[in-house]
């Protein structure tokens, strides 16, 4: 059976709101990064959720903890959920995650950009053989 588990923190991350969801699936996290101008509502969050959720870029998934499914006593749970309120920020995995999937874009970014740097200067020699053929000629 396969189980998900899904986390939306959303956070003020001056100047902007910023939510972070993260979804554990199979033992792999995922996260995505969701910026918001002003103090997003609940129902303004879900609603786009529901119409973007395709275009939602995930990082690539990592390995996550795993959790031992226990029974929970309420009373330790609304504190929980209390203490999750009132704390800042988003988890440490999930910045390992998001940090990660920047890396990655670098990556490819740099990697692209060389390439075109090469094939410009490439291009570039062409065309200096070619005008000095052409000089050569003319003589």
């Amino acid at each position: 059976m396969q189980k998900t588990e899904s986390k939306l923190t959303v956070f003020f991350d001056d100047p902007f709101w910023v939510g972070v969801y993260e979804r554990i699936s199979d033992g792999k996290l995922e996260v995505c990064k969701i910026t918001f101008g002003a103090e997003p509502k609940d129902y303004e969050v879900y609603a786009f959720l529901l119409e973007n959720w395709s275009k939602l870029r995930f990082s690539t998934p990592i390995k996550a903890d795993s959790k031992q499914d226990t029974k929970i006593n309420p009373k330790r749970m609304q504190r929980a959920i209390k203490k999750q309120l009132e704390s800042n920020g988003i988890g440490t995995k999930a910045q390992q995650a998001i940090k990660l999937s920047q890396m990655e874009g670098k990556e490819a970014r740099k990697k692209k950009s060389r390439l075109e740097r090469e094939q410009e200067k490439e291009r570039q020699f062409i065309i200096k053989q070619e005008k000095k053929k052409m000089k050569h000629k003319g003589h």
